[in-house]
């Protein structure tokens, strides 16, 4: 069976997918070396998607060596964020202002991401892809990405030669040899971290206007899918407690809900269409199909926080680097301001990053028999 893994984005929460990752090298048996033939990736999870596309091991030492990069990661590994920095990123959007909004030195960016690039293209050895695809061990590797000029949503791919790319609406498959500037764009969060030019167009996060996260996987030949998310929203089937207004939304908050539609909202729509259709297929019996009946059933498991990943950031704010945290503060992007979601993204502190590697593994290991029963099929 075709299997796929799906990453969706979030900025630094996708640690989170480490951890599961981890408890899943622990659980399979010691023969499933390659367990995901198509893996696809959006934003931070693009990043996780082709560390492990890309190493020239097993499954277990691919997730190794990926848990190793994320265990070691500091703030400034990911963006420059001295006074100076912050300052001069604020600088350059109130300047932009001067230019109808476009920055003149760079692509407009609070922050400066140059160290990810140091660290991704030394980390990653890109050209292993193609050895992965040519040796049987991988089929495809996927990374989206947003046109700013067109608004559609690129699905990169580097897969066998057999197949195709395809145009639907706002979203195209397009066939490439994957390198680091497919990898930034991807990663890009808006406003956050510049935007990365491809050929004739600037990419940005490909969260932003992904109608069908899981549409890549499908297109690359995917017949079951297993898929990370960064939300908790789907762990509980219970209507949410209404909490006490101590005051209007801060600017962080209403980041954080912005982000959260991004990297979050779609995933999991998306998710709950493919239940539905898979529902709607079973109930048809198989002399009733036409010829040309295309929908399928389409098996899948997903595994997602079984804790607020923004409580966990709001006891984490404090160890980011005072450049930062006076920032976060100043717009609320904080447990007190109700932001502490705006703050998940882009808190890349080694505290942080273990206790959502931690909790991921618990929760996959929670799954243990779920996954086996999975992985057996």
């Amino acid at each position: 069976m075709k299997r796929a893994l799906i990453l969706s984005g979030g900025g630094a929460r996708a640690a989170y997918q480490v951890g599961v990752l981890q408890a899943l090298a622990e659980i399979l048996p010691e023969d499933n070396t390659h367990p995901f033939p198509i893996i696809c990736g959006t934003s931070a999870g693009a990043i996780n998607a082709l560390a492990l596309a890309a190493h020239p091991g097993n499954f277990k030492e691919s997730v190794h060596a990926l848990a190793n990069m994320w265990r070691n990661l500091t703030v400034g590994d990911v963006y420059l964020h001295g006074w100076s920095d912050i300052f001069k990123g604020l600088g350059l959007l109130g300047l932009s202002l001067f230019n109808q909004g476009i920055g003149r030195q760079r692509p407009l960016s609070l922050l400066d991401n140059s160290p990810l690039w140091d660290l991704l293209g030394s980390r990653i050895p890109f050209h292993n892809i193609n050895n992965a695809i040519e040796s049987g061990k991988l089929l495809a590797v996927s990374v989206s990405a947003m046109g700013y000029t067109s608004g559609h949503t690129v699905s990169f791919f580097q897969g066998h030669e057999s197949i195709q790319g395809w145009n639907r609406y706002r979203r195209a498959g397009v066939a490439t040899p994957l390198r680091l500037e497919h990898l930034l764009a991807s990663s890009a969060i808006p406003t956050i971290f510049p935007a990365v030019r491809i050929n004739r167009e600037y990419f940005g996060d490909g969260a932003l206007r992904q109608l069908a996260p899981i549409s890549p996987a499908l297109h690359l030949g995917a017949e079951s899918l297993f898929v990370i998310g960064v939300s908790g929203n789907r762990s509980s089937n219970k209507p949410n407690k209404r909490l006490p207004v101590k005051h209007s939304p801060s600017m962080g908050q209403i980041v954080g809900h912005l982000l959260n539609s991004a990297f979050v909202d779609s995933l999991e729509g998306d998710m709950e269409h493919m239940e539905l259709v898979n529902k709607l297929v079973k109930l048809i019996p198989e002399e009733n199909k036409p010829a040309d009946f295309k929908l399928r059933a389409v098996d899948n498991m997903v595994i997602s926080p079984s804790s607020p990943l923004d409580v966990i950031a709001g006891r984490n704010v404090r160890y980011l680097p005072d450049s930062l945290r006076f920032f976060l503060r100043a717009i609320g992007a904080t447990a007190k301001g109700g932001g502490a979601t705006a703050a998940s993204y882009l808190l890349f502190s080694t505290e942080f990053i273990t206790d959502l590697m931690e909790l991921g593994r618990q929760d996959a290991l929670a799954e243990a028999e779920a996954l086996k029963q999975f992985f057996a099929k």
